[in-house]
């Protein structure tokens, strides 16, 4: 079910075998610590979006990671594109998808950042009408996800290139990681901004981890990976399943518009 690897007729069937649903991961190419790669984020979502259309077909988008990761920019490798641009790129995919009788897209957060840029960009779905629908699951939010968090990983500390993501790479291509590289002190936060508590800033995350390392991956494993990447494939499958079934909110949509044209 990934888009680049259909002919066109297989797309074509492929479209109406997956009820009109497309998997968007959004990633972005930036340092994951010294020891794993840059395209982390890119081979989370893609694999994780993979499982899930085994479970319940849904087209896959090629690998996408225009997102936001101009915090990352002064590491070498990063891929930090402006922020208007990354609308209007982001806007123009959906838009391909939509134009391909994908009505239904369904966002897959696989980078931390993107916690913001993606809401932002659903509520402009109300700028001006679309014929497609975008989805936004809030996997991360379930508390059975912090519970197998918490159960599944040592480190108290686990933001960025930490426990977690370095046993997804372990499981997903553990070709790629450098166990042997990991910085065992700069995974600590900084607290160069503590005299702001509770305040955000545009340099709140380089104010605590410059390096782009945050918690401590000694501890992972595959095993660990391959048990969340199980957990959230099963999840983004179910989810799949409730938006092939969602007749409430296109309608809700075009209520909307006719609504606010009067």
């Amino acid at each position: 079910m990934q888009w680049e690897n259909l002919t066109a007729p297989d797309f074509a069937r492929a479209v109406k075998e997956a009820q009109g649903v497309c998997l968007l991961p959004l990633a972005v190419i930036e340092k994951h610590g010294d020891h794993l790669p840059l395209g982390t984020d890119l081979f989370i979502g893609m694999e994780v979006a993979r499982r899930a259309a085994e479970i319940e077909p849904a087209i896959i988008f090629p690998p996408f990671y225009f997102t936001q990761i101009l915090e990352a920019q002064h590491q070498p490798g990063t891929i930090a594109l402006g922020g208007h641009l990354m609308l209007e790129l982001l806007e123009a995919v959906c838009d391909e998808m939509g134009r391909n009788g994908l009505k239904k897209i369904i966002f897959v957060l696989s980078h931390g950042g993107n916690r913001y840029l993606a809401p932002f960009f659903i509520q402009l779905m109300l700028e001006k009408q679309k014929d497609y629908m975008v989805y936004l699951p809030r996997m991360e939010e379930d508390p059975t996800f912090a519970a197998l968090m918490k159960e599944a990983l040592e480190s108290e500390l686990d933001y960025h290139a930490g426990e977690m993501e370095t046993s997804l790479i372990l499981a997903i291509h553990p070709e790629l990681v450098r166990m042997d590289q990991i910085d065992e002190r700069s995974g600590k936060p900084l607290g160069r901004l503590e005299h702001l508590p509770g305040v955000e800033t545009p340099v709140s995350w380089y104010a605590n981890f410059p390096d782009h390392y945050a918690g401590d991956a000694r501890p992972a494993t595959a095993e660990k990976g391959e048990r969340i990447l199980q957990y959230l494939a099963q999840k983004l499958a179910e989810v799949i399943r409730a938006v092939k079934e969602d007749r409430v909110t296109p309608k809700l949509y075009q209520e909307f518009f006719e609504r606010a044209r009067h």
